[in-house]
């Protein structure tokens, strides 16, 4: 039996790479003998981690347009794209893929566009609960699509949608047992709350300053601190480590982080929220107004839409952060009915059904 070729693009922030990987390792679990090949933007992060995850990737030329002003970047994105859907032809003609698959990121568009034109079934996973522009269009040409927000109709043709949700970390599936670990591996006390703040893997300018403004509050109550800043952020701010705050670029392991924390205060990316879902903790959501479509607050209102967490929009966090942490603080009966509420939104099987959605796209998997 011929290997089975899978090309997957998906990329720019981890929100689409993570997802990317999660799909290839499951699928390389069923059919150890595939042959994979990840397509991602030549100056992004998924250069970096899909090599590290075990994948070949190539890169192409391409970014995104900045919205609202006109710049070089802007000017240069024509070319980019030619050159890129030019590349991805030569790409599909040599690796001659089964399936193609999406996860969303500037360098999905053009190789799914290539793949599509040669009839390859497509499959595209999209994360958040606003579609971004790139799969919209796509979506008339792929074969399925795996959504993780309801009503995503209103995007995409309902014929092809499958209500997956987003792949997250199989160490995050099972947190029982893993609290005590936890507190052994941060050196913290059975005797002080835990707030966990999370900004992604390079950092939320905003919620860093929040925290930093209010580290006497947090003193002043007792709690201890974990504080991702993120690495663009974590030199500005590692002088706050102290007995109460631990300030870290990176969390290593985000099941233990996780099992340790008793609140936790976090941007609102798909990926997240669909981990915090997982985790069941009480959460509030600082969402980024800085992204497409506004799609982060409109992912947290996923949540807060069925009381299963609280939102803060980053413009009214000053007025409102200290209140809402306070009746967390001191009400466990509230903590416990947020995070049981998030954890009936959770779709922990989902990187099994989306991979069950791509074994249907290979005739030879059907015989």
């Amino acid at each position: 039996m011929k290997p089975y070729n899978i090309l997957i693009s998906g990329g720019g922030t981890g929100g689409h790479i993570y997802p990317a990987i999660a799909i290839a390792k499951e699928f390389e679990r069923r059919h150890p003998e595939t042959e994979f090949l990840f397509v991602g933007a030549s100056d992004r992060m998924e250069m970096e981690k899909v090599p590290q995850a075990g994948y070949e990737i190539e890169g192409l030329w391409i970014s995104g347009i900045q919205r609202k002003i006109i710049s070089l970047e802007n000017l240069k994105f024509p070319f980019k794209l030619l050159s890129s859907l030019l590349k991805s032809r030569k790409i599909v003609k040599r690796f001659k893929p089964d399936v193609v698959i999406g996860t969303g990121g500037f360098a999905s568009g053009p190789l799914l566009k290539m793949a599509t034109t040669k009839n390859i079934p497509a499959l595209i996973q999209e994360q958040n609960s606003y579609a971004g522009i790139t799969n919209k269009l796509l979506s008339k040409k792929a074969t399925k699509i795996c959504v993780a927000y309801d009503d995503m109709h209103r995007f995409f043709p309902k014929d092809k949608l499958i209500k997956t949700g987003n792949p997250v970390r199989n160490d995050l599936l099972d947190l029982e047992g893993k609290r005590t670990i936890a507190f052994e591996k941060y050196n913290l006390s059975h005797n002080a709350k835990v707030v966990l703040v999370l900004g992604g893997s390079l950092g939320a300018r905003a919620i860093n300053i929040l925290i930093s403004e209010h580290l006497d509050y947090f003193k002043k109550q007792g709690v201890q601190l974990l504080w991702q800043t993120g690495k663009l952020y974590y030199d500005h701010y590692k002088q706050h480590q102290s007995d109460n705050v631990q300030v870290m670029a990176y969390i290593d392991q985000m099941d233990m982080a996780y099992a340790a924390a008793d609140i936790i205060v976090s941007r609102a990316g798909a990926s997240s929220v669909s981990e915090l879902c997982i985790v069941g903790k009480a959460t509030v959501l600082i969402p980024s107004p800085n992204v497409a479509e506004d799609h982060q607050t409109k992912n947290a209102e996923s949540i807060t839409s069925k009381n299963a967490g609280i939102l803060i929009k980053e413009s009214d966090a000053q007025e409102q952060f200290v209140g809402q942490l306070d009746e967390l603080l001191s009400n466990e009966t509230r903590r416990t009915e947020l995070g049981v509420a998030i954890k009936e939104l959770a779709l922990p099987d989902a990187t099994k059904h989306i991979v069950d959605e791509v074994e249907k796209l290979i005739p030879a998997l059907l015989d």
